[in-house]
């Protein structure tokens, strides 16, 4: 099966830049990388504070400062006062305490802002100055593009909070996350392509054994998106115990006929099911993957066995994470421990796909 993601076969060190040049634009999309995970910690504190939406305007060029005056805070917390959230919610809120809701989401806006900089003003000062390695201008382009569509993501995700509920859609947040989830990986792969390139002439390993590698990647990813269904539907706040559900393996009612396909998506039970059937799922094929690297031992190159200690050290810690933060019913350093940790698996499959390649022909 082939990643979820099909990235540029840029494995070898890029020509037509030197060595000092690739070092400085691998550091710069390292810093991308770092900022964007990041953003997801700053994402999943507002998700789980509940505070994603207290700013009801969207101001993308005039909202950097927060409000500055008395008469400024009056005016936006009369306006989330006119939303659903409040109305339903958090009635009889005070101004203390929605500031500090506010502040959650204008920082997300703001870190939202800050990745923009940080990418653009150096790949533009790279592509002056002749220092882009052959081939990463469309990457750039590409990357720069998808920053801007995430933006927009992220505004139409918000906007679904407004109409006649407490929280933003599932599925729009689905999105907004699978989109940062890409990013991140894409900027990952450029900057180990440019940072820690696999060496010329590497084979590539097997090809079932590459397999197994990219169903590890797929089957995570897809757990991501299935965790961010959870999130956006509070489904981690019901069945709060393991390993059963209601006593037993399925808790009953489970699967509501007037739903039909929509259990899969709407149904806090199902939902909250799904996501622990895929855990499980990760966590096998991470274990089958690293079993069959253990059984090739020497036939596979090292940074391969590294890369899969890696997986199955970081899988096994994210479902132990994800245990305890059901049972604690989704306390805040737990919840956003998860979130991080999803990312690093996430990542070391991004990692074991790559060295799984081996270097371009």
């Amino acid at each position: 099966m082939r990643a979820v993601f099909n990235f540029p076969a840029s494995g070898a060190a890029a020509p037509g830049a030197d060595a000092r040049d690739r070092r400085a634009v691998g550091l710069w999309l390292a810093a991308s990388a770092l900022m964007v995970f990041a953003m997801m910690i700053i994402g999943a504190i507002t998700r789980l504070t509940e505070s994603g939406l207290s700013m009801v305007e969207w101001r993308p060029l005039i909202g950097t400062l927060p409000p500055l005056t008395d008469a400024e805070w009056d005016r936006v917390f009369q306006l989330y006062r006119q939303t659903s959230q409040y109305q339903l919610m958090n009635r009889g809120m005070e101004l203390a305490q929605f500031k500090e809701i506010f502040f959650w989401e204008w920082f997300h806006r703001l870190w939202g802002r800050l990745i923009g900089l940080v990418f653009a003003l150096p790949f533009f000062w790279f592509l002056i100055r002749g220092r882009l390695p052959a081939g990463y201008l469309k990457h750039g382009v590409i990357l720069l593009a998808l920053g801007g569509l995430q933006g927009l993501i992220g505004a139409w995700m918000v906007e679904s909070g407004f109409v006649d509920r407490t929280e933003v859609s599932q599925y729009r947040l689905a999105v907004h996350l699978g989109m940062a989830f890409l990013i991140l990986a894409y900027l990952l792969w450029l900057t180990l392509s440019l940072l820690w390139p696999v060496e010329s002439g590497r084979p590539a390993a097997p090809r079932g054994h590459r397999r197994l590698g990219a169903w590890c990647h797929a089957i995570v990813f897809v757990t991501v998106l299935s965790g961010a269904l959870v999130a956006g539907s509070r489904a981690g706040f019901i069945y709060n115990e393991w390993p059963t559900m209601g006593g037993g393996f399925l808790p009953s009612p489970f699967w509501d006929p007037a739903l039909g396909w929509r259990n899969l998506f709407e149904n806090l039970a199902v939902v909250q099911f799904d996501h622990r059937i895929l855990a499980y799922l990760s966590v096998a094929v991470v274990a089958g993957f690293w079993l069959w690297t253990q059984a090739l031992g020497q036939d596979v190159h090292r940074r391969v066995r590294w890369a899969a200690h890696a997986m199955m050290a970081g899988v096994l810690l994210q479902a132990a994470l994800g245990v305890a933060t059901l049972l604690s019913i989704v306390w805040l350093p737990l919840g956003v421990l998860h979130q991080a940790g999803a990312a690093i698996v996430f990542c070391l499959t991004i990692w074991a796909v790559k060295e799984l390649r081996g270097a371009p022909q």
